[in-house]
């Protein structure tokens, strides 16, 4: 096989991946109100209450512990560096600005694609291997409301506040650190942190949680419908699921930081 065969067909498998992905989508948004409250199935809020759980408040744990030694990393390297050239005062905004803007929202998106991600590819891969999948057809009932869209609202709801707790846990390693290092005071340090944040890159991580949210969802659940040969299938689409979720968030990310540079909006005023 020559190289331009391998480009193209690797070329030809992306674009079928990102058209399954769309097509999945819009499904979904159109199950969407199906799994609200008030307006939706009260059976499916009861399963996206559920999801929620799962998702979000069993994962709490793993991000703050996360983010705590994240935080303490970036303190410490930071420290570390600044120190040479005298500005140590500055540490306080690499933290905070660092986990606002960027680590935030991608330790938890990492965290919760690799307990997620492939918990939603292993459930929904087993509905395909033991036909439940199949009986929602030939009951006239599409698997995307059962499956996907109470998942898809429960990773919306959760991932955010998840991202938010991340951006708590990472700020107080950071303060714990300089107050045993370099002695500062919590009001100080408190202080150095409101004036650091600003209205639009909390606006920024929360939108990109959303959208990280949604790949997570979305490539898990696509992975599992994929799902052939038995339980080997089930460990193949399980680690499928982790690796394109993990690396279409980190490619996402790069695309949103790099239109936020050339653009300037992180430098305005």
């Amino acid at each position: 096989m020559t190289l331009q065969e391998r480009v193209g067909r690797e070329v030809i498998v992306w674009a079928e991946e990102v058209g399954a992905l769309t097509m999945q989508f819009t499904e979904v948004l159109r199950k969407l109100p199906r799994v609200l409250p008030i307006v939706g199935s009260v059976r499916r809020w009861r399963a996206t209450l559920e999801q929620m759980l799962v998702i979000g408040v069993r994962a709490l744990p793993l991000v703050g512990i996360l983010s705590l030694c994240t935080g303490f990393i970036l303190a410490l390297q930071g420290v570390m560096e600044l120190r040479r050239f005298g500005a140590q005062q500055f540490i306080v905004e690499v933290v905070t600005i660092g986990f606002i803007r960027e680590l935030a929202p991608l330790v938890t998106a990492v965290a919760v694609s690799g307990r997620s991600a492939s918990a939603i590819a292993a459930e929904v891969g087993s509905m395909v291997a033991t036909e439940e999948i199949d009986a929602l057809h030939v009951m006239g009932l599409n698997p995307v409301e059962f499956t996907l869209a109470p998942k898809y609202l429960a990773t919306l709801i959760t991932v955010p506040c998840l991202t938010v707790l991340s951006a708590l846990c990472g700020i107080l390693a950071g303060y714990v650190f300089l107050h045993f290092d370099l002695d500062m005071s919590f009001r100080f340090y408190f202080h150095a942190v409101v004036e650091s944040i600003l209205l639009r890159d909390v606006a920024l991580a929360i939108a990109k949680s959303f959208v990280f949210a949604a790949i997570i969802v979305q490539v898990g659940c696509l992975e599992g419908l994929r799902l052939r040969g038995g339980p080997e299938g089930v460990g193949r689409s399980t680690t499928a699921a982790v690796v394109k979720s993990i690396f279409l968030v980190v490619f996402t990310d790069l695309i949103v930081t790099a239109i936020v540079y050339l653009t300037g909006w992180s430098s305005l005023g």
